[in-house]
């Protein structure tokens, strides 16, 4: 299982970053998304990695995220707080919180809950 939390906003994104956003319902700034992903949603994620912050997510942080944030009517969807301690949003991992995280994705998650 993969999350990819969005961390930039609309502003100066081109049409078809914008158009990724809304196939993977990333619409707006802080929410989440976790999936199993198929051939085309990788190239998705891999279009969009830029202006995201993804990785592997744990089962115990998944159970968390659907206790405090999660909603019957879209179960893989969810809507974070910024977390607490700030980020630095202009620069890519491990200095930045932009990119693939690997594991350290449930860290970033357990801050924004």
């Amino acid at each position: 299982m993969i999350a990819v939390i969005r961390i930039t906003g609309d502003v100066d994104l081109s049409k078809d970053i914008r158009e990724t956003f809304n196939r993977l319902k990333l619409r707006r700034k802080y929410s989440c998304i976790v999936l199993n992903p198929n051939k085309e949603q990788e190239g998705m994620i891999e279009k969009i990695k830029n202006f995201v912050a993804f990785g592997d997510i744990k089962d115990e942080t998944l159970k968390k995220l659907k206790e405090k944030r999660g909603k019957k009517d879209n179960p893989g969807f969810f809507r974070l707080h910024p977390p607490i301690g700030g980020i630095k949003t202009k620069m890519h991992f491990p200095k930045g919180v932009l990119g693939n995280h690997g594991n350290k994705i449930n860290e970033l998650i357990e801050r924004m809950l």
